[in-house]
């Protein structure tokens, strides 16, 4: 076998760049009247983009626009922020968290501060301290409550949750403490004992042959962003599958002069539109997007390039009314561009999935109310009972109080009746506020009226980023991402 010669390269040559050419963050709220300017320079490495985009999302701010350069082993970025109310940054505290974060290789403490909806942000942005269960299978209506209820049987105190389904696939990660002495599980026998059980509850339902896993992690350091993990399980599960006639070769319009080579197109209908086209003499694939504006759609977005694998070059990233567009120049990690039909129909329905698995189906139901034993259990008990099913859920604490919010549908995936919404208030108790939907995107109203049965109805206008019912209920948003104990 010929020998192949492979130059020796350093592993401490990345981090020597960085520390030579330390990221540099500039905060500007002069150049433009209606939104602050987030311009960072920093040595280039895979998975930069998907970290800075990570850091304006968690703190509940909005991406207008964004200009994306990473040529010649150099990352440029400026992105066109405002709050969740359509104003410039101006709480120092705030600023000057965004800059620590961004340069954290700098060092120096990062204390927590409040966004604009008053919620408090830690740097610590995955729960370190307790076991996390992962689960995927096949959605059936009452999973969620059968999990939970095992848990509580079995003496595992769950501290926070979040649970998505799409496509007919069903994913969760539930944090968990061991109830009886506290802290993580690590007791090796108990971890096999609760995970038998757990696997017992998931294979329950499945026919043979579909995929399901069940997991249990200890406590690390280095565990994914919540939201991230959530979309790798999703993926890893092929949930992105489609029925191959969605998708079909055409001729590219060659709009750009010498850009051309064959594209390849998904347009389901007037949401998520995904295009892929071939730029020979520049050596990049084209990725052009369009689909509604909503939040955390460019973490979404580039959190499925990222996980694939893919380099971002350069991206532009914009918002007009209610339509979101995003156009960028990528590379497989290992140089290649997308040249066969079939990477290319991967990437597009995977892009799909990331940007649809997020878009909540149903009525929208935010819960506070005292802590307790085996919360979660009795919440998604009362659901099952009343033949509803969950389609999105996210469940954690703020200091004594339980608080989360929980998308419905009844069995058939159709509207639920208010009835049935009253019938599910009283029995769940505490503070149970109804929300309807205001789009597809499962956004809310921008001036909701409350009835003085705790009901929300939408006025005529929607606006994508922002509502007055979100402002009230701003502590339920993103509680993986500041998850305490649930103390019960």
């Amino acid at each position: 076998m010929d020998r192949v010669y492979t130059p020796y390269f350093d592993p401490d040559y990345d981090s020597l760049i960085e520390r030579i050419h330390p990221p540099s963050v500039c905060i500007d709220n002069d150049t433009c009247q209606d939104c602050t300017l987030v311009k960072v320079d920093s040595a280039n490495k895979h998975g930069i983009l998907l970290e800075m985009v990570q850091v304006l999302t968690d703190l509940d701010l909005v991406i207008l626009k964004s200009y994306i350069c990473s040529d010649g082993g150099w990352f440029m970025d400026v992105f066109h922020v405002t709050d969740q109310l359509g104003n410039k940054l101006t709480d120092e505290s705030l600023l000057l968290y965004i800059q620590q974060v961004l340069c954290a290789r700098r060092g120096g403490q990062i204390r927590q501060v409040p966004t604009c909806l008053d919620k408090l942000i830690m740097p610590q942005l995955v729960s370190t301290e307790h076991t996390a269960l992962e689960m995927t299978g096949t959605d059936r209506p009452g999973l969620l409550s059968e999990i939970s209820a095992v848990l509580a049987q079995l003496g595992c105190h769950i501290t926070a949750a979040e649970a998505w389904t799409y496509n007919t696939r069903a994913a969760c990660i539930i944090y968990l403490e061991d109830g009886l002495k506290g802290g993580a599980i690590t007791d090796p026998e108990r971890l096999a004992q609760v995970e038998e059980q757990l696997e017992n509850v998931v294979d329950a339902h499945h026919k043979k042959g579909e995929k399901r896993s069940v997991r249990l992690t200890a406590p690390g350091a280095g565990r994914t962003h919540t939201e991230r993990r959530l979309h790798q399980l999703m993926f890893a599960d092929r949930d992105f599958d489609h029925p191959c006639d969605s998708y079909g070769d055409c001729s590219s319009s060659g709009g750009g002069g010498n850009s051309s080579s064959n594209s390849l197109g998904h347009n389901k209908g007037e949401g998520t539109q995904v295009t892929i086209e071939n730029c020979k003499e520049k050596g990049y694939s084209v990725v052009h997007i369009k689909s509604e504006d909503r939040p955390k759609l460019l973490f979404d977005t580039v959190c499925a390039l990222t996980d694939m694998q893919y380099v971002v070059f350069h991206a532009t990233v914009s918002s007009k009314g209610s339509t979101a567009t995003q156009e960028y120049y990528i590379r497989h990690k290992d140089g290649c561009t997308l040249d066969t039909v079939g990477e290319k129909q991967r990437v597009i329905q995977s892009l799909v999935a990331a940007i649809e698995r997020r878009v909540s189906h149903g009525l929208r139901l935010d819960v506070c109310t005292s802590n307790k034993t085996g919360l979660l259990s009795d919440i998604t008990r009362v659901f099952r009972e009343n033949g509803l099913s969950i389609t999105r859920a996210e469940v954690g604490t703020q200091g004594e109080k339980a608080i989360g919010f929980f998308y419905i549908t009844d069995a058939s995936g159709r509207d639920v009746d208010m009835k049935t919404i009253e019938s599910v208030r009283k029995e769940i108790g505490g503070v149970v506020k109804v929300i309807r939907r205001a789009s597809s995107s499962g956004l809310l109203p921008k001036t909701p009226s409350t009835n003085s049965s705790g009901t929300s109805t939408p006025s005529m206008e929607a606006r994508p980023r922002f509502s007055l019912g979100g402002l009230l209920w701003s502590r339920l948003e993103q509680l993986s991402n500041n998850f305490r104990p649930i103390r019960s």
